[in-house]
């Protein structure tokens, strides 16, 4: 069975007001203090962020625990500092966000201006274990038409500066400001996509491999592809079941280029316009159909992604769940319709937030 971990990005807030603070300086001496951490965090691009990452697992009720386990630190921390943590996607109050000060973020600065700026989104990236780069690759190029309905299922981000974007997921239309984000063509080899990297690190673009921010890329750091386009969940319950989508999506992957199956080749430019409606409709509406890439109902995408990935998610065990994941995010909501549906009952984004603290930390 495949590994699969989870990075996290939690957005720091004031617990009274709501509005984003720049602590993450204060809570991260906090949680150096601990004699034994278990909490791998670190910094972010912006001060009013906290990452942290899960250690790999296999079975999803461990990963769980750990998400939820990774949460709570992370709110004591918070609180020593005189903060709080939410898991939103953007800040539904308005903020102006502080730049790190470390050498990488201040180039970052400098070279992207004001995208930088405004690049407080928070994600939930998932690594998924394979056995090398050529079979890394060769699942980057089959996955690419489902990410969006990855999207679409973690969508946390429907307010932007105090008003509503009119997007469930407003993450990933900022996000794609940077200039290497967003799909890919099909590179078909490792040493393709090795050879295509590093054509972008040698525009002076880029700083390094590290900012290649494919939708779902090769891992500079670990023995895994990485799949990048997921809102932070509000539930931890969301992120798993985005895990465990990635993961099925991945041997569902490896089995077909075993079997000698081509990837779909989908053009760049449509699958652009995929993830723009996935953005856009959240699981509200319709999707566009992976496979025609057709306008389809939301619940019809999401339930040809769990044909897609059946019989991989019953080898882990993990069918059941999943589908139980699925049909509860259909029937209630993602992050965004919770969100504006908190707004509906309490008219304050005030409210919204505090809400969303303390379902940040909810099991």
């Amino acid at each position: 069975m495949r590994t699969v971990g989870v990075e996290e990005e939690l957005l720091l807030v004031d617990p009274d007001s709501g509005e984003p603070r720049a602590q993450s300086s204060a809570v991260l001496a906090h949680a150096g203090r601990d004699v034994a951490p278990r909490g791998a965090f670190e910094e972010e691009l912006h001060d009013q962020m906290l990452e942290f990452a899960t250690r790999p697992q296999a079975d999803l009720g461990k990963l769980h625990a750990e998400i939820v386990r990774c949460r709570a630190e992370a709110a004591r921390h918070a609180r020593e500092a005189g903060c709080a943590v939410a898991a939103l996607a953007t800040s539904p109050l308005p903020v102006t966000p502080c730049v790190g000060g470390g050498r990488r973020y201040r180039w970052m600065a400098a070279q992207y201006g004001v995208v930088v700026h405004e690049q407080l989104v928070l994600g939930c990236h998932v690594h998924v274990a394979v056995g090398g780069d050529e079979e890394g690759v060769a699942v980057i190029d089959r996955v690419r038409p489902w990410l969006p309905v990855l999207c679409a299922l973690s969508a946390n981000s429907p307010f932007w500066q105090g008003r509503d974007s009119s997007y469930s997921s407003y993450r990933s239309r900022v996000w794609q400001r940077w200039p290497s984000a967003g799909p890919t063509e099909l590179f078909g080899s490792a040493a393709e996509y090795r050879r295509r990297v590093a054509g972008m690190v040698a525009t002076g673009t880029i700083l390094d491999e590290g900012m290649v921010y494919f939708d779902v890329r090769l891992s500079p750091r670990y023995p895994t592809v990485e799949f990048r386009v997921a809102d932070v969940c509000l539930d931890a319950r969301t992120a798993v079941l985005v895990a465990a989508l990635a993961r099925a999506l991945v041997e569902t992957a490896v089995r077909e280029w075993r079997e000698g199956a081509a990837p779909a080749g989908h053009s760049v430019s449509l699958l652009r316009l995929a993830a723009w409606r996935a953005a856009r409709s959240g699981l509200t509406g319709e999707l566009l159909h992976p496979e025609t890439l057709r306008r389809a109902p939301a619940a019809a995408v999401v339930d040809r992604l769990l044909a897609h990935t059946g019989e991989a998610l019953a080898a882990d065990g993990d069918l059941d769940r999943v589908r139980e994941g699925a049909a509860e995010l259909l029937r209630h909501g993602n992050g965004a319709r919770v969100q504006r549906e908190l707004l509906e009952r309490t008219g304050s984004l005030r409210e919204v937030v505090a809400a969303c603290v303390d379902r940040t930390q909810a099991a």
